[in-house]
């Protein structure tokens, strides 16, 4: 059996958090979205469940957090490339989302935060291949 990942998320408006995430590639899957929550499909192992506030805290007896206000996790998900980082990350702004850091480039990784509209917090991010595999000493810079 292949394990699939599904986030929750809140959300305070779902049809604009809809439009958010299929500006970034994401489709969206009809069977299990409805006025209550959205599936956002990522890959065929990714999903996020963007719930509404009030659908969200049916999950929990916990109170639902604030994304604007306070950072309850980080989400992130890696691309092909650095020029994938980029296009997601862009594209997230043009669709309202914002940057509230700089890229970071440590060389054998590279990253960029995006904010979606509720405040949720994702990470882009590319690392290279021997990175990846045998850790970040293994990296040797293309110009070394």
């Amino acid at each position: 059996m292949t394990t699939q990942i599904f986030v929750n998320i809140a959300s305070d408006d779902l049809e604009r958090s809809t439009a958010f995430y299929t500006a970034l590639g994401c489709e969206i899957n009809p069977l299990f979205t409805d006025e209550n929550a959205a599936c956002v499909v990522w890959d065929e192992q990714v999903f996020f469940m963007v719930l509404t506030r009030d659908y969200f805290a049916t999950f929990t007896d916990k109170p639902v957090a604030d994304a604007r206000s306070v950072a309850q996790v980080l989400i992130a998900l890696s691309r092909d490339s650095r020029q994938a980082v980029d296009s997601t990350v862009d594209a997230g702004l043009d669709a309202g989302g914002t940057e509230p850091k700089a890229a970071q480039d440590l060389g054998f990784m590279y990253s960029r935060v995006l904010e979606d509209p509720d405040g949720n917090i994702l990470e882009f991010l590319y690392m290279e291949p021997a990175a990846a595999e045998q850790g970040p000493d293994a990296y040797t810079p293309v110009d070394a």
